[in-house]
């Protein structure tokens, strides 16, 4: 926990929070905290600043809050994934969010268990805690939206060209070893290329990553009619929270540039 982030509800007066439960035992037996003490804190979609432990009662934590200064910028990139196992679903959205990742797109593919969209993983409380877990990660406080698609083509041909509207678009894709291997396969960035041409991550930018295996040839056309372009991180096959974060780590390093 690099940032212990409040809600309105913990908040006694403008400059006095009680917070209990999982984040006053962190700060307790993890950190080791007590009175007197400073944390990183921030409020929910607001300012961040510091926590005095004011007092330690009990199972709750006392703090005096001051608010000094806004949450870093976000990262420019939407996330389309492709959804995944849910225990898989809840490391890529923490993941995601520490990145500074604002806008996450849960997206149905064939290749997707139709089970996968009944987990209580997608619970609204289920989500909001792997966002929590990303923000206090991530020093941030500006929670992501998360948006449910459960039919690809209506979400690819109605809603993804506008998402698309002054943003560069890509979607990994894995080439076989001797594609990846082909010096023409590879980007200005690094990146290996299953268009076949040279092309540089940028954002602000649409990022789509389907599941282990990939995305089905049909599915592939779609995104390319859309204006998606195909990368690849090579020939090795890796997880989706690996090929996750290497991708917005790319992005992540574009933007700072």
């Amino acid at each position: 926990m690099n940032l212990l982030l409040l809600f309105p509800e913990d908040f006694e007066n403008d400059v006095r929070a009680v917070v209990d439960g999982r984040r006053a035992h962190h700060v307790k037996r993890i950190l080791r905290a007590a009175r007197g003490d400073e944390l990183c804190v921030g409020v929910v979609d607001g300012r961040i600043g510091t926590g005095t432990i004011a007092e330690d009662p009990g199972r709750e934590l006392v703090l005096d809050v001051r608010l000094e200064h806004d949450p870093p910028p976000a990262l420019p990139v939407v996330l389309v994934l492709a959804l995944p196992r849910p225990p898989v679903l809840g490391r890529v959205l923490a993941a995601a969010t520490s990145f500074g990742v604002k806008q996450i797109v849960l997206l149905h593919t064939r290749r997707v268990e139709k089970t996968y969209w009944q987990a209580s993983a997608l619970e609204p409380e289920a989500l909001r805690e792997k966002l929590v877990l990303g923000l206090e990660q991530g020093r941030d406080t500006v929670l992501p939206t998360v948006a449910l698609q459960r039919r690809f083509r209506p979400f690819v041909e109605n809603e993804l060209p506008s998402l698309l509207s002054g943003a560069h678009g890509v979607f990994a894709h894995p080439l076989d070893a001797a594609e990846a291997a082909r010096p023409d396969r590879t980007g200005t960035s690094g990146t290996s290329v299953g268009a076949g041409h040279g092309i540089e991550l940028q954002t602000p930018a649409v990022v789509a990553i389907g599941p282990e295996g990939g995305f089905l040839d049909h599915e592939v056309e779609h995104l390319q009619a859309a204006g998606m372009q195909a990368v690849s991180l090579g020939p090795r096959a890796l997880r989706v929270e690996t090929a996750a974060a290497a991708l917005l780590g790319r992005f992540r390093q574009a933007a700072l540039r």
